[in-house]
């Protein structure tokens, strides 16, 4: 087992890794939309929100030796479900290869986010 912690994305605000390796898969913790360089959440809205956080799932897979490309499930976790739709469009930009997913709403998120995502990907492609 590997802890995987980048720079490239926030670090984490609990006792927590950024990703966990283990066999040939790699386990992101929830990604919230943080800026790595600020430390503060800039996005106002869900798509600019889900933009970070997609972008802080790569660099933390990209550490891993992976991408988003060899996900295989991601759990989303939305503050409104009426955002889905927008979220949707966003994630299926990036989730190309349309893992298996959950996505639900939840009463409150850390710092106020209004999307968090976590993702299990292969070490190995295709």
């Amino acid at each position: 087992m590997k802890n995987i912690e980048t720079k490239n994305a926030p670090a984490a605000i609990g006792p927590y890794s950024q990703a966990i390796v283990i066999g040939d898969l790699v386990y992101t913790s929830g990604q919230i939309p943080i800026n790595p360089a600020s430390g503060k959440i800039e996005a106002p809205d869900i798509k600019s929100q889900a933009e970070q956080v997609i972008a802080n799932l790569s660099a933390v897979l990209k550490e891993a030796g992976s991408s988003l490309e060899n996900a295989v499930k991601t759990t989303c976790f939305l503050a409104n479900m009426k955002d889905f739709s927008d979220f949707n469009e966003v994630y299926a930009k990036y989730f190309i290869g349309k893992p298996a997913r959950s996505c639900v709403e939840v009463s409150a998120l850390p710092k106020g986010a209004l999307v968090e995502v976590e993702v299990i990907a292969s070490l190995r492609k295709g």
